[in-house]
């Protein structure tokens, strides 16, 4: 089954996201579109399209449309999503959102990746389920917003879907594609990282941070996904930064990521039983991802095998239940 499939089977208490991020080395722009929808417990279901777009130096766009549920149409092979007249398929996209335009292709390099692990989507624990149907892409196209024509021409991007019922209590995402080696030289083409640290609330208390982090390093797949590794990945996270260290087997990945503040841009995400959910994204942020080889037994076994970097190429996210105070909420 294509991993970009609509799951929502038309009940209230569901909420699903297909979205795009990307970012344009030449420009120093990063974009984030999504195509969303919402089935809340009380109400009709709506659909929505995000176009979010950031400058480190603190140049932020954003425009939401919300359409009727009827706008929303999805084809299962091939995939096609359609919100109005905008449109995701599993090579490109299209759409606008009051003056954003988008006209994106891409090809893909690697096959889905999973962060939630069979076990506990059949045992339905995780109240969402984040898949990437397509980790790698070389996104080429026009973006047009306000003053500004970006022509993308093979550069990097990722493109995830998510589903489920609740968003955490607080969480830090983050994905990149784009590096170099801490020398400067190339990195394999087929390189990449996308994780997520989240604190769920259970039985009257917050219960983590969880840590999947999936990957592609030195020419191998990197999956640290298993119940016991989420739980035991150390992750520390908050408005700009994040650490987290994860292992898959005898290979370990040490993350590191900041994040501009002022290239943050504040949205706000609507659970269907209605709490909300702040987010601050910002897809120019940096990252540096220490690549280890376990070697002998104990805390000095591991060896370093690589060092990845990125500056401004990096895609991140932070959430909670309250806004941040000073930085602005460009949607709600």
């Amino acid at each position: 089954m294509d991993a970009n499939v609509l799951q929502w089977d038309g009940t209230p208490g569901h909420y699903e996201v297909h979205y795009l991020t990307c970012t344009d080395p030449a420009t120093g722009w990063g974009l984030w579109i999504r195509y969303t929808m919402r089935a809340p417990l009380d109400g009709p279901a709506e659909a929505h399209l995000w176009f979010l777009a950031m400058r480190a130096d603190g140049r932020r766009v954003a425009r939401k449309a919300t359409l009727p549920i009827d706008a929303l149409t999805a084809e299962p092979d091939p995939f096609r999503l359609r919100i109005g007249e905008a449109e995701l398929r599993d090579d490109g996209a299209g759409g606008e959102v009051d003056g954003a335009r988008w006209d994106l292709r891409w090809s893909s390099a690697l096959p889905p990746a999973e962060h939630v692990h069979p076990l506990l989507r059949r045992l339905k624990v995780a109240k969402t389920v984040l898949v990437l149907p397509q980790p790698k892409l070389a996104v080429s196209g026009t973006v047009s917003f306000e003053d500004v024509t970006i022509d993308l021409d093979g550069v990097h991007g990722g493109q995830a879907h998510l589903w489920g019922s609740k968003h955490a209590a607080r969480w830090a995402w983050a994905h990149c594609g784009d590096f170099r080696t801490h020398e400067g030289g190339p990195v394999d083409g087929q390189t990449f990282v996308d994780g997520v640290s989240v604190v769920v609330p259970r039985f009257g208390r917050e219960v983590g941070p969880s840590t999947p982090v999936v990957g592609r390093f030195l020419g191998e797949d990197f999956r640290a996904t298993s119940p016991a590794t989420v739980l035991r990945s150390p992750s520390r996270f908050g408005l700009t930064s994040w650490h987290c260290e994860a292992v898959d087997g005898k290979r370990k990945a040490v993350i590191e990521v900041d994040a501009p503040r002022e290239s943050l841009a504040g949205v706000t995400y609507h659970d269907p039983d209605g709490d909300l959910a702040y987010c601050y994204n910002s897809e120019v942020a940096s990252m540096r991802v220490g690549i280890l080889d376990k070697r002998a037994r104990g805390r000095f076994g591991w060896v370093l095998r690589d060092t990845l970097v990125a500056d401004g190429t990096a895609h991140f996210e932070y959430a909670q239940r309250s806004p941040v105070s000073g930085v602005e909420l460009l949607t709600s």
